[in-house]
């Protein structure tokens, strides 16, 4: 998992991530990965509009978000 999300923060990438809070309760956020540590990562979760540190061990998934441009027919 560590090498995910290093990769997606090299990359400047926005993620979509399935988080377990401490409690055990699940969260899809939205993050932009701004360092990543051995243990913990600390990124802009959208969700609570912050700066935040999250455990590597409680991210579930992680994958960039791929957008798309709208093309004008």
């Amino acid at each position: 998992m560590r090498q995910a999300l290093l990769k997606i923060c090299e990359r400047h990438e926005l993620a979509e991530m399935i988080y377990m809070r401490a409690d055990g309760t699940l969260t899809k956020r939205r993050i932009r990965i701004l360092a990543v540590g051995m243990d913990s990562f600390t990124a802009y979760c959208h969700l609570r509009h912050e700066k935040r540190t999250f455990k590597t061990d409680r991210v579930l998934s992680v994958q960039r978000v791929v957008s798309r441009e709208r093309q004008a027919i």
